[in-house]
């Protein structure tokens, strides 16, 4: 099980939960944050610091939101525009810092989608 982040925070990338992060698996794409799936920690402690409610427990994601389970999974398992290779697990969003690249279902969303 994981965290998952969700629509609400495409074009907002607020931060405070990559700041609350234990275990920094919160990677910074281009639009949008991503949890990697398997360095989360299941921890919790970035859902209650996100000012726009973005972050969902897997099991409690609403079901206008439930792509977005895949589609986090899908930004390191994937070989994403501008890259050469699957991001996979580099051990920390500080290794990588900010990868200016989202995966296809988020760069397709119109800005501003709320």
């Amino acid at each position: 099980m994981t965290y998952v982040i969700g629509k609400p925070c495409v074009d907002v990338k607020d931060r405070a939960c990559v700041d609350e992060c234990p275990v920094d698996c919160i990677y910074e794409g281009d639009r949008t944050l991503y949890i990697h799936p398997t360095e989360c920690v299941d921890c919790g402690a970035c859902e209650p610091v996100c000012p726009v409610e973005a972050i969902y427990y897997e099991d409690d994601l609403p079901p206008e939101l439930r792509s977005y389970l895949a589609d986090n999974a899908n930004f390191f398992d994937t070989v994403l525009p501008g890259r050469s290779e699957a991001l996979g697990s580099p051990g920390g969003a500080a290794r990588v810092g900010a990868l200016g690249v989202d995966t296809p279902m988020v760069s397709d969303l119109p800005a501003g989608a709320d």
